[in-house]
């Protein structure tokens, strides 16, 4: 890995710029989801370690529980293009990224409403799932990162972020705060099972993967990782 192997968060300019697509049109509009965007880019890892693991590939992408679908905008921002098509199973965030797509102009990308717990799309080329497994039991997280493996295809690549399961302070803080975003309501269920991380090499190297993982803690206090899995 080279551009976000140093374990930042994007620049202040390149945050703001991503981030002004969700500000609302008008001043005394809504600013959630612009002042969050904002907020999340500035202080976490995630998208510079996602944006670095897909840069090279022209797999298109398919973004699992992508919520607001700030990936494509952080895709397109970095300059690439794939295909992306982003799933979640909460129908208003679900709007609200379509609609701000569409007003950002972004190129070939689309979101749909989908519950990944009963249904997976039909894809081929890279996958994300970033911050979902812990939302669904273990049975279900096998049977996602098996299909997610089967969806792989040419240079695609498997990138996923999550809070791995360990009794650390880091561990028990993810926990706190994902049971606050269901609390809270941002997040629709509360989390179920947080995977560990030999479970998950060898649940992917038994699907023909190759994988890394590293931590992607940042400046954050949570237990995050980074796992990237591509075929040999």
């Amino acid at each position: 890995m080279t551009a976000g192997a140093d374990n930042q968060a994007l620049p202040r300019d390149a945050a703001r710029a991503i981030a002004g697509a969700f500000a609302p049109a008008q001043p005394w509009g809504n600013r959630w989801d612009y002042c969050y965007t904002l907020a999340k880019l500035r202080s976490d890892p995630l998208y510079p370690g996602v944006l670095d693991a897909l840069r090279g590939s022209s797999a298109p992408v398919l973004d699992m529980g992508c919520g607001l679908g700030l990936l494509a905008h952080a895709l397109r921002h970095d300059g690439q293009s794939m295909p992306y098509r982003g799933v979640d199973n909460d129908a208003a965030k679900i709007a609200r990224a379509g609609k701000v797509a569409a007003r950002a102009g972004l190129a070939a990308s689309s979101f749909e409403v989908m519950d990944l717990g009963t249904q997976l799309p039909v894809h081929r080329g890279s996958v994300a799932i970033l911050d979902v497994l812990q939302y669904l039991n273990a049975e279900a997280q096998q049977a996602l990162l098996r299909n997610a493996a089967a969806m792989l295809e040419g240079d695609g690549r498997l990138v996923m972020r999550m809070a791995l399961a360990d009794s650390s302070r880091r561990g028990r803080i993810s926990r706190i705060g994902d049971r606050a975003a269901n609390l809270i309501g941002w997040m629709q269920f509360r989390p179920r099972h947080y995977p560990d991380a030999e479970s998950l090499r060898a649940l992917l190297q038994q699907c023909g993967l190759q994988v890394s993982l590293r931590p992607l803690y940042g400046n954050t206090p949570f237990n995050n990782w980074l796992l990237v899995a591509h075929r040999g």
